[in-house]
């Protein structure tokens, strides 16, 4: 087709026609008998637009300040999602819901949110659903166990069929994207804390039984119509410490290489769509949190083990990327420089303030050339792929 619309003979009559058409629209005015322009340029002009109309080639056309949103999830309480409807009306690409009991007229509340987004591209909507004590609107759309109780006593089968009967009513309340499954390796039966991040959110101490139910968490999610998150990359489980409280470091590479990365492997070669990072540093990989980590998002996830979805950072408000010497808004810009795509910040006391400040550092990097404007247009348009926006269509 490209060769065809670009042999020299088929160009000049094409460039004939167009002339012909212009002087004849110029003799007869708006004389209806006269179309204005010839049916098979006008395919021709389509099929060419159709080849060479990406969604790089759109977001080309952004400003800085517009790909900079995109690229951020601003937390919201759940019961007043409204309350960013200013940063959604200038592009936010996300929403985290934060609370511990949804409202009924969620649904009706988001629906309203997601008419204030720019051109109508849709927006991601997400919680920490993940079972047990870590779950936001079970009063809403039902209740799992924790990830622990599913892997000592649940089938796969029976995950994956709770998991789906959840996510349907979490989309028909207009949440979109879930921050689960948690595929850390942990057989710590205990409350999640200080000393432990893992415990109970953990399917399971043995990596094969994480690994089965990772997958049918995930598929689970995914035919509920919930897009899964799968965390936190390269596996929490055992680390020294909870990183939203401080610093953290996890088992060494190697052994992660041997215990904790399979899950994440098998998760997508699967298919997986997004996955989330963690804050911790990994002893003989990176002494910096996993999150603003180039070694452990670029090398490791997106050039080793070939995962091309979207990458979101654990909160950046976490106490590990401070106690490392990073503000939110630095971190940002450094996790985006690293390859991650969506970042993640909050709850915080003014969130308009901090969103605010976090877009124009990113637009302040990208401005100076420390972060490039071609890593941020990837970035955004791996949030807009998640979300299946074409901006070439219509």
């Amino acid at each position: 087709m490209l060769r065809r619309l670009l042999h020299p003979g088929r160009r000049l009559g094409a460039l004939t026609a167009c002339a012909a058409l212009a002087v004849g629209a110029l003799a007869v005015g708006a004389d209806a008998s006269v179309p204005p322009r010839d049916p098979a340029l006008a395919g021709q002009a389509a099929a060419m637009t159709a080849l060479t109309c990406t969604n790089a080639s759109k977001l080309a056309g952004w400003s800085n300040q517009r790909l900079a949103m995109t690229t951020l999830a601003v937390p919201a309480s759940e019961t007043a999602p409204g309350q960013v409807t200013a940063e959604v009306g200038q592009g936010a690409g996300g929403v985290l819901l934060f609370g511990s009991r949804a409202p009924s007229d969620l649904g009706s509340q988001l629906a309203k949110l997601r008419s204030h987004v720019p051109g109508h591209l849709g927006l991601l909507v997400m919680t920490d659903e993940e079972g047990g004590g870590i779950q936001r609107m079970a009063n809403l759309v039902g209740s799992l166990p924790w990830a622990h109780t599913m892997g000592a006593d649940w089938s796969a089968a029976r995950i994956q069929q709770a998991v789906r009967a959840v996510a349907v009513k979490m989309a028909a309340a207009g949440v979109n994207m879930d921050l689960a499954p948690v595929a850390d390796v942990d057989g710590r039966a205990v409350v999640p804390g200080a000393t432990n991040p893992d415990g109970l959110r953990s399917f399971s101490g043995t990596t094969a039984t994480v690994t089965r139910d990772t997958l049918a968490y995930m598929a689970g999610l995914r035919s509920g119509g919930v897009i899964p998150v799968v965390k936190h990359f390269p596996g929490l489980g055992h680390a020294s410490y909870n990183t939203d409280l401080g610093p953290a470091h996890t088992l060494t590479w190697s052994t992660e290489r041997a215990i904790a990365l399979p899950p994440f492997t098998a998760a997508i070669a699967a298919g997986a769509p997004a996955i989330m990072t963690s804050n911790a540093s990994v002893p003989g990989l990176s002494t910096a949190p996993g999150s603003i980590s180039p070694t452990l998002i670029t090398a490791e996830l997106r050039d080793r083990l070939g995962f091309h979805g979207l990458v979101l950072t654990d909160s950046l408000s976490a106490d590990a990327i401070s106690a490392a010497g990073w503000s939110v808004p630095g971190a940002a810009v450094q996790a985006l420089r690293a390859g991650a795509d969506m970042i993640l910040f909050g709850p915080v006391t003014n969130t308009q303030a901090e969103t605010t400040a976090i877009a124009a550092r990113i637009v302040s990097a990208t401005r100076s050339g420390q972060l490039s404007r071609s890593r941020l247009i990837d970035a955004a348009g791996a949030v807009l792929a998640v979300r299946h926006v074409n901006l070439c269509s219509g």
